[in-house]
C-alpha cells in the first residue's frame, strides 16, 4: 500500500482504505456521538457545595433523606453459567462435526449475535499439525473460514515454506466469532469460547500444536509471558483427557505484516515446527 502520508499530512482516502484493509469496518456504536459538543458543554458546581445553610435551615428538625433512585442495571454479559454450559456441550461432543453443530446452535456467546459466520475450521482435521489464532477477521467472517484474508495469505506462504498446506494442516481459532470491528474479544468471551477451541484440540488430537500469537500462546499454554519471550520456545498443552501435546508459539501473520523485520523470527519457529514432525515420523 502507498505511504498514507502526503506533504506532511495523511491523505483522509489512503487512511480510511488502510483501516479497511487492517479490518476496522464498522462503528462501536448505533448513532455517532459529537465529542466536540461534549467538551464544550460548561460544566456547574453543584449549587448545594457552595451555599451556607440558612439560620432557618439549622434551626429546623433534619428530615429524612429521600433516598437515591438506584442506577439502571447493566446489561448482562455472558457469566460462568454460559461457562459451564459451554463447558458441558463440548465435553458431549464425540467428533469434530458434533462440536461444531453443538458450536452453531450455542447462543451463550454475545459475539455470535454481531457475526456473519460461525468460523469453525480449515484444513485436514486429521493433519499431523494444528494452528490455532485467537479471532477471525472480516473476510474470515464473511467466509466462515479462518485466515483467508491477508494475513491467511502470508500462513499459506508460511507453511509451503515448510512443505505443508490446507491439505496437511488443520487450522482453528479461540475465539469462532467476530468480536465487532475486530475489537480485542473480552476476558468473558474468551473464557466463554474456551471450552470449545480445547475440545476441539482433543478431538483432531495433532501431534503438534502451533499457536499464532500471543492471546493463543496464553490461553493455550497457561502463561502470563509475552509472545516474544515465547515464541521459538517448546511448550506443551494438556488436553483434558490428559493427552500432552507439543507446542509451538509463534507470531501471528497479522503482526508480521506490521513488523516485517520480524518474519525471520517466525522463519526460524516454523523451521523447528518442521524438524519436529519430522522427529515424531
Amino acid at each position: 500500500m502507498t505511504s498514507i502520508m502526503r506533504h506532511g499530512q495523511p491523505d483522509p482516502r489512503e487512511l480510511l482504505a488502510f483501516y479497511a484493509d487492517a479490518g476496522a469496518d464498522e462503528a462501536l456504536a448505533e448513532e455517532p456521538v459529537n465529542r466536540f459538543a461534549q467538551a464544550a458543554a460548561p460544566t456547574r458546581a453543584p449549587e448545594t457545595a457552595s451555599r451556607q445553610p440558612s439560620d432557618a435551615a439549622q434551626s429546623t428538625p433534619a428530615r429524612a433523606a429521600t433516598p437515591a433512585p438506584r442506577p439502571a442495571a447493566p446489561a448482562a454479559v455472558p457469566d460462568e453459567a454460559q461457562a459451564a454450559l459451554a463447558r458441558e456441550l463440548a465435553a458431549q461432543a464425540g467428533t469434530l462435526e458434533e462440536l461444531r453443530r453443538q458450536m452453531a446452535a450455542f447462543d451463550g456467546c454475545n459475539l455470535k449475535f454481531t457475526a456473519k459466520n460461525l468460523v469453525f475450521a480449515d484444513g485436514n482435521p486429521e493433519a499431523e499439525v494444528m494452528l490455532v489464532g485467537e479471532a477471525p477477521g472480516r473476510d474470515e467472517d464473511l467466509e466462515g473460514l479462518p485466515f483467508v484474508g491477508r494475513s491467511g495469505q502470508l500462513l499459506d506462504r508460511m507453511l509451503a515454506a515448510i512443505g505443508l498446506d490446507r491439505k496437511s494442516a488443520y487450522i482453528a481459532n479461540v475465539i469462532p466469532w467476530r468480536p465487532p470491528g475486530n475489537r480485542t474479544p473480552t476476558p468473558h468471551e474468551t473464557e466463554i469460547c474456551r471450552p470449545f477451541i480445547e475440545r476441539q484440540i482433543e478431538l483432531a488430537n495433532p501431534k503438534v500444536l502451533v499457536t499464532l500469537g500471543g492471546p493463543s500462546a496464553k490461553l493455550l499454554l497457561n502463561t502470563t509471558d509475552g509472545i516474544l519471550r515465547l515464541r521459538g520456545n517448546w511448550r506443551t498443552h494438556q488436553t483434558k483427557a490428559g493427552v500432552t501435546i507439543p507446542a509451538m508459539p509463534t507470531l501471528h501473520p497479522a503482526y508480521l505484516l506490521r513488523n516485517p523485520a520480524h518474519k525471520k523470527l517466525a522463519w526460524r519457529d516454523f523451521l523447528e515446527i518442521k524438524a519436529r514432525l519430522a522427529q515424531l515420523g
